[in-house]
């Protein structure tokens, strides 16, 4: 109970000053009542102490002003009630009272000041230590964002909205610069909740990130409100972000003029325009490398078609020339030369026997029907040449980036080829779909299982054909379990040349 009263005399927060005289008059009130009934009971007790209290609280929440006039109307009730019923402003009594209640309530005044004083400091140090812890939590889970590599645009919709509540501001945005000297919302966030639009080209001009663009430093401006907010003005603040030495665009946060952004703001945001920068450059190096990757892929896949085409048009031409030939010699030869006959007919054999290996190895560069057919008779061809039985449930009803379907089709001739090879199957279901955003395609065969990418099998060579498209391949091969071999592939990575 006492720490509650000490804590409201000495709160940081002075009630005003029309509450305190309202206060200082009914504790003079309260005061001179009590007096007057123990004066009764005690006619010879002093009430000096009892009207000093009173000072004493006034001066405390108040302060030295209305302390000094409480003092002076307490010392003229106790004067008008004692001893003869009125004042007398130069009595030697009166005065030595008033000393005593003047220096009560300076030294009150003072010493609650300087407690208020520590209070007040005390306060804002735990303000600033919530606020920077606050701040970290927020740049933690910023952080972790980046680190797992998530696309630009989730950091994006996470930054302004940490910023946001961070800053108590109404909107906070985040710009990309373009080269005509406008802007686009990269991501936005709002206190109320509504929809700020994303991706749309905004002028610039009479914004914050006008003159952040400019100076390439931090700016803050007066701001007219932005379509998502009622009109008016706002504080604004803005800081740029750079993005491997190179100015990108500027985090923006607005909050109204009577509730201004908080000292140090651009100091804080620019802490999350590094981690925002940090982002896209790590998925410009993604997309770099993505790139490269499907670049070496591409050339493969066109090597391939250039060997293939050069075997069917060329070796295998000729192959079969050599064969229509020698048959035409075998069936021209007297049948008597027996010798000759039986050498035709092994040269026919063998170079029959060549075309074919030779179709079976041009298949196996680029087989031919999945350019001619598309996806699912190619995969079902691989089905046919199995050693180990395939059921096929495809429903893919189009043709499909050429990319896209390369990869495919060289996921499941492996995931068969290993099948037979290593996983001791006895039956592999395939399955592919499109949903028009991606393909999907799974294959599990129920074999003795423990495949493991790491230790090779091929398994490497496509994840990387399958990630360099943008996908994803995960396999799931517990030992004694079969392998599952689940693979996602983006229908847009073959539209924008990723091949």
């Amino acid at each position: 109970m006492r720490a509650r009263w000490s804590s409201r005399l000495l709160s940081t927060t002075v009630p005003p000053i029309w509450v305190g005289i309202v206060v200082a008059a009914a504790v003079i009130a309260g005061e001179t009542l009590l007096a007057l009934l123990f004066r009764h009971k005690s006619p010879g007790e002093a009430f000096e102490t009892l009207y000093l209290f009173g000072i004493l609280v006034v001066s405390a929440v108040w302060g030295l002003g209305l302390a000094l006039a409480t003092s002076v109307a307490s010392v003229a009730a106790l004067a008008y009630f004692w001893p003869g019923g009125h004042f007398e402003p130069f009595s030697i009594d009166n005065g030595v009272i008033v000393v005593i209640f003047l220096i009560a309530a300076v030294f009150t005044s003072l010493v609650a000041g300087l407690a208020r004083k520590r209070g007040i400091e005390a306060e804002q140090s735990r303000d600033n230590l919530s606020i920077l812890a606050s701040q970290q939590q927020a740049l933690r889970r910023v952080a972790t964002l980046v680190a797992r590599g998530v696309s630009p645009s989730e950091v994006f919709a996470a930054v302004t909205e940490e910023v946001g509540l961070l800053l108590a501001a109404e909107i906070t945005r985040l710009v990309r610069y373009e080269a005509d000297g406008s802007g686009t919302v990269a991501g936005a966030w709002s206190r109320t909740g509504d929809l700020v639009p994303v991706g749309i080209r905004i002028p610039i001009g009479d914004i914050v990130a006008a003159p952040v663009r400019r100076s390439g430093k931090p700016a803050r401006i007066t701001e007219q409100s932005p379509p998502e907010l009622p009109k008016g003005s706002y504080s604004a603040a803005g800081t740029p972000i750079v993005v491997a030495g190179t100015l990108w665009g500027a985090m923006t946060a607005l909050a109204p003029q009577h509730r201004p952004l908080p000292e140090h703001t651009e100091a804080r945001m620019a802490e999350f325009t590094d981690l925002v920068g940090t982002a896209i450059a790590n998925a410009q190096d993604r997309a770099d490398l993505m790139a490269s990757r499907a670049r070496i892929v591409n050339s493969a896949d066109e090597a391939r078609r250039r060997i293939e085409r050069n075997l069917h048009d060329g070796a295998q031409q000729q192959l079969v020339a050599l064969g229509m030939q020698a048959r035409a010699a075998q069936e021209s030869a007297p049948t008597e030369l027996v010798d000759l006959q039986t050498e035709l007919s092994e040269l026919v054999s063998g170079l029959t026997s060549v075309s074919t290996e030779l179709q079976q190895i041009s298949r196996g560069i680029h087989p031919a029907i999945l350019s001619e057919g598309g996806l699912g008779p190619a995969l079902k061809s691989l089905g046919r040449r199995s050693t180990v039985p395939v059921s096929f449930d495809v429903v893919i009803e189009q043709r499909l980036p050429d990319a896209v379907e390369v990869a495919a089709y060289y996921v499941v001739a492996e995931a068969l080829t290993n099948a037979g090879k290593h996983a001791e199957a006895s039956e592999v279901n395939v399955g592919a779909n499109a949903d028009g955003v991606n393909l999907h395609l799974s294959i599990r065969d129920d074999g003795i299982g423990g495949a493991d990418s790491v230790k090779g099998s091929g398994l490497i060579g496509l994840k990387d054909r399958v990630e360099a498209l943008g996908g994803h391949l995960q396999i799931v091969s517990r030992p004694g379990s079969g392998t599952l071999l689940d693979v996602t592939i983006p229908l847009e990575a073959g539209h924008s040349g990723i091949s």
